[in-house]
């Protein structure tokens, strides 16, 4: 598709195989081509790898995390369980949002924690509310040490975010949804890579190997969950779509 903005017409045309499409530039429809647009460009450009969280880098889309606080501030869990470290921002925004709800804490697990930032994320002030695990998410010791370390009753959410591959997103899911409370929770995210793959970083494998395809797969698997974005805590806009690195992210348990 060929897009064209006419800032002086205030058009945005769309050129396809049916022929062209003018639509106000300022319109809601308009807006989701151009937020399309931002999300695979800067996607390429590592836009995402410019953001820091309370000191520590948080390679996430600022939207996603936005919208995943409303989630937690919801469902306000006992346990949050995210799968790959890297820097550690993640682990820390989440230890943060626990501190403000005055509520929960943080597993963080990932095959290898670089000592730096192990070292970095232990010296936090935020860290007394984080776990550190190494080694596979779906390695059976680490599950074990997972399951050891949830209480009964505790309301448990999972955030996926170690290898995207399909693979082993499925694995993740298999292993992790008898941990997820009804009415809470997995993300698994970066679904936008079935979206990448014409970009120069993508790569054309991306069309069925992503984690958007595991989930929805999942869900048509398992009666127990369904792929339900959760509604916004506040609108006062038309617009209705996220902007968001996680299509088909939100795995909801319902019983």
């Amino acid at each position: 598709m060929k897009i064209t903005i006419d800032e002086e017409e205030q058009v945005l045309t769309c050129q396809n195989e049916s022929g062209p499409r003018r639509l106000p530039l300022y319109s809601d429809e308009a807006f989701e081509i151009i937020a399309q647009l931002y999300l695979t460009v800067g996607w390429n450009q590592k836009y995402t790898y410019t953001f820091s969280w309370l000191g520590r880098p948080i390679i996430q889309l600022p939207d996603d995390m936005f919208r995943i606080q409303e989630v937690i501030h919801r469902v306000k869990p006992d346990v949050i369980i995210e799968t790959g470290v890297a820097h550690g921002g993640s682990l820390i925004y989440y230890a943060g949002l626990c501190e403000a709800m005055k509520k929960g804490r943080i597993i963080g697990i990932d095959i290898e924690i670089r000592s730096h930032n192990r070292t970095a994320i232990e010296a936090h002030p935020l860290f007394d509310r984080i776990e550190l695990l190494e080694g596979s998410s779906t390695a059976p010791n680490i599950l074990e040490e997972v399951r050891r370390r949830i209480q009964p009753g505790e309301a448990v959410f999972v955030v996926l975010d170690s290898d995207h591959s399909y693979r082993h997103v499925r694995d993740e899911l298999e292993a992790y949804a008898s941990l997820v409370s009804v009415e809470s929770y997995i993300v698994a995210t970066d679904g936008i890579m079935r979206h990448l793959t014409n970009v120069p970083r993508g790569t054309v494998r991306w069309k069925d190997d992503n984690p958007a395809m595991a989930a929805e797969d999942f869900t048509r698997e398992n009666t127990h969950f369904l792929i339900e974005h959760p509604d916004w805590e506040f609108n006062e806009s038309n617009l209705s779509k996220s902007v968001t690195h996680w299509p088909s992210a939100y795995i909801k348990r319902i019983r």
